[in-house]
């Protein structure tokens, strides 16, 4: 095994992903977002018997030069870096063309003039916007339903024509709907659970109706795993799916039930996505990673939200809880 690259590292999935190649006997080197206060993002966090075994890169993917003299000398990269809030995505696009495209264009060039032997290419499953059919498979039309999605969409189209034109190792991993300790507040779970341990008993909320396919973080970091072990992964795109659905509303009522009984919901316009960019279904089918790969979703989605409230409940000071985040 070879040292393998993990863009995006001092992110949410990046990080649980570091910890899992890590334990599993991987080297590892971790391409964090260079900043001028000299922090690894969540990375930080991580247990030091982990990070004495991990290379820090400290870039930009926006930035062709870094990236090739980060992969130099690994035999695989996972790219995770990426600009994922949707809300941020509609006054930002610029940014989101720049890293999400560009980045993996640069990434996707650099594998190709280094000959890697592997790259993992994160897409998401808000490139399928609102299913037209479920379980939604690899088939599924793609539909950009906000800039964000619409980068992802091209950035998967790229990655696929170097596998079509240049014979690059590409798979692309589309994970559904990732949570888990260190996630951002301005996803859904951490924003119920965050205003809830804050003592709010108006929980400020977006449209409640939509469904989404819940993977708890470390069965997300393991599908990785297990796509990057799998020779018949190479030029195939994956989801990563449990098969299961939750509506929003009855999320958040079971996170309210486990912390706060006495709050309740209360919309709040400025969470409300356009009409026509809210994703109102999402539900995975999973049959192509069982059958190209071994992996298997090891946490329910009950355990994964004990465990994600735990982590919450001791790092609530990192999180803004009185504002909107985007």
């Amino acid at each position: 095994m070879g040292k393998i690259l993990v863009t995006g590292a001092d992110g949410f999935i990046g990080s649980h992903l570091v910890e899992e190649l890590v334990t599993k006997g991987y080297e590892v080197k971790a391409f964090v977002l260079y900043n001028s206060f000299g922090t690894w993002g969540w990375l930080d966090t991580v247990s030091p018997d982990i990070m004495q075994h991990v290379e820090i890169f400290q870039g930009d993917v926006r930035d062709p030069h870094g990236v090739k003299t980060a992969m130099a000398g690994c035999t695989a990269v996972f790219h995770l870096a990426a600009l994922i809030a949707i809300p941020y995505s509609y006054h930002s696009p610029d940014a989101y063309v720049d890293t999400n495209i560009k980045g993996t264009l640069n990434v996707l060039q650099a594998a190709r003039e280094l000959n890697i032997d592997r790259i993992l290419v994160t897409s998401t499953s808000e490139v399928y916007g609102t299913a037209q059919y479920v379980p939604i498979d690899e088939l599924h039309p793609f539909q950009g339903q906000s800039p964000y999605s619409a980068t992802k969409i091209g950035a998967d189209r790229l990655a696929e024509s170097f596998y079509r034109s240049f014979d690059l190792p590409v798979s692309i991993v589309r994970p559904f709907n990732t949570f888990g300790p260190r996630q951002s507040a301005r996803a859904v779970i951490p924003t119920i659970i965050t205003q809830l341990l804050s003592g709010k008993e108006e929980i400020k909320l977006g449209k409640l109706s939509p469904t989404r396919d819940f993977n708890y973080v470390k069965d997300t970091a393991n599908g990785f795993i297990e796509i990057y072990k799998s020779d018949k992964a190479i030029g195939q795109e994956i989801n990563i799916a449990t098969g299961i659905e939750i509506s929003i509303g009855d999320m958040a009522q079971e996170l309210i039930k486990q912390i706060n009984d006495k709050a309740r919901i209360v919309c709040d316009e400025e969470r409300l996505r356009p009409e026509k960019s809210e994703v109102n279904r999402l539900l995975g089918s999973n049959d192509k990673i069982h059958k190209l790969t071994a992996w298997k979703q090891q946490y329910t989605f009950e355990e994964g939200i004990a465990k994600t409230i735990e982590f919450f409940r001791d790092n609530l000071d990192r999180y803004k809880t009185d504002i909107y985040n985007i």
